[in-house]
């Protein structure tokens, strides 16, 4: 059986380089950092996630405690800040589509239920043999759990699978588990790390 090679999304196929956050901050009158402070404060994003709350709840509640916090417009700022969809990396995109030849490739994120919308978006929904949600899963990284959902649905035992995320905490997680995990922070580090399991 091929081994699995279990990618993250977000930090290391798909950027946010073109969201401009602090300018919308300005442009609605928000101190800077706000808009992120409440978005992703752990008691808000959890929930998220973890699929107890949808995306449109968490993003309205955003605004609600921005215009509670601040009497700016929170809104709109939310409504601009939530409308795009990020970029993907071309050159990891093109390092899933070389791993799809010899490895089962799928991808695992902690993400709202915006994250399939998000995937036809960006026109990635062909480009995994499998696609894994925190919010369908309802546990997030790091917790073990997800980690042994994921590998169970696959039919892999742990060290069948790579694992490549961002967080240091995931791929700590992860290794603990026994999946050989790679903290990703350039291509080439990817792409070498992918070579010495070949």
């Amino acid at each position: 059986m091929r081994e699995a090679l279990i990618i993250d999304l977000d930090g290391v196929l798909r950027s946010w380089a073109g969201q401009r956050t602090a300018a919308i901050e300005r442009r609605y009158g928000l101190p800077a950092g706000s808009l992120t402070a409440v978005a992703f404060a752990p008691d808000r994003l959890v929930p998220a996630v973890t699929g107890r709350t949808t995306d449109a709840a968490w993003r309205a509640g955003v605004a609600e405690e921005l215009t509670r916090r601040h009497g700016a417009r929170g809104e709109d700022a939310v409504r601009e800040w939530s409308a795009p969809v990020g970029e993907v990396d071309d050159d990891v995109l093109a390092v899933v589509r070389a791993q799809r030849t010899v490895r089962t490739v799928a991808l695992l994120s902690n993400a709202t239920d915006r994250l399939r919308s998000d995937l036809r978006a960006l026109s990635l929904v062909e480009e995994f043999d499998a696609v894994f949600s925190s919010a369908e899963l309802g546990v997030a990284k790091p917790d073990p759990e997800v980690f042994v959902r994921v590998c169970a649905a696959l039919g892999r035992a742990p060290e069948q699978c790579l694992f490549v995320d961002d967080s240091a905490e995931h791929v700590a997680a992860a290794a603990a588990l026994g999946l050989r995990a790679h903290h990703y922070r350039s291509v080439a580090g990817l792409s070498d790390f992918l070579d010495r399991w070949s």
